[in-house]
């Protein structure tokens, strides 16, 4: 096992101050820096842990619909992959447009998921018709996304994105494929944990958006969240 040096001794040799920094500053960043190290740290520990799961639970046959009108089985959705990711929009047909939060999760993901689909399968799953939710696409200029329609709403409703008062949330999930039978691997499981005066979010939070605004003085606030038109 290779031992790591102390994070507090890698800040101090990677400490080289920009144009007029303070000392007072100095100091600061690299006692952050340090926390930073640990963070990553931490970070691929959970990633470490996360990857040793046992096997989930297999799904029942849920049904989706394509677009080309197709119902298709889960299994359907991985193509050649071994591991699926989908992602359940708030698109229901309730609603005339969809969540701004989940547009903006997808409208990060739909140039890099050619460079995730070389790993690994991605759908998002949706309860309006599949050209319901390709036409939102299209608008937003998304060109690489894959869109299913869930068929009935038990996928929705086992899987955390369909509450009992027909409230929607999102819902990611992992999925792995072993020896032909497919099996849930991993969601977020943090709805119901967030700390006070925070959203539910993810660790580590999978959205640019919130990411390049943890890293501003103001931080992603409390108060803000994007739209669909500015």
């Amino acid at each position: 096992m290779t031992t790591l040096k102390p994070a507090t001794e890698l800040a101090a040799a990677a400490n080289r101050p920009y144009p007029n920094d303070s000392a007072a500053y100095r100091q600061a960043r690299t006692a952050l820096l340090a926390e930073e190290i640990e963070l990553r740290r931490h970070v691929e520990r959970v990633a470490a842990q996360r990857r040793e799961l046992p096997l989930g639970g297999e799904p029942p046959p849920y049904r989706f619909r394509d677009e080309n009108g197709r119902t298709v089985g889960l299994d359907h959705l991985f193509g050649d992959h071994d591991t699926l990711v989908t992602y359940f929009w708030m698109y229901g047909p309730q609603r005339e447009r969809p969540c701004p939060m989940c547009t903006a999760f997808l409208g990060a993901l739909d140039v890099p998921v050619r460079d995730i689909a070389q790993k690994v399968a991605f759908a998002v799953l949706g309860r309006s018709p599949v050209a319901r939710q390709l036409a939102f696409a299209r608008e937003r200029g998304w060109r690489n996304l894959r869109f299913y329609e869930t068929v009935g709403d038990d996928f929705a409703r086992d899987y955390r994105g369909l509450a009992p008062d027909g409230s929607e949330w999102p819902a990611l999930d992992v999925w792995v494929r072993r020896e032909g039978r497919v099996h849930h691997f991993w969601a977020p499981e943090l709805a119901e944990t967030a700390d006070p005066g925070q959203d539910p979010r993810l660790a580590v939070d999978p959205t640019p958006l919130w990411n390049i605004l943890d890293l501003t003085p103001a931080g992603r606030g409390s108060d803000w969240y994007p739209r669909l038109e500015y």
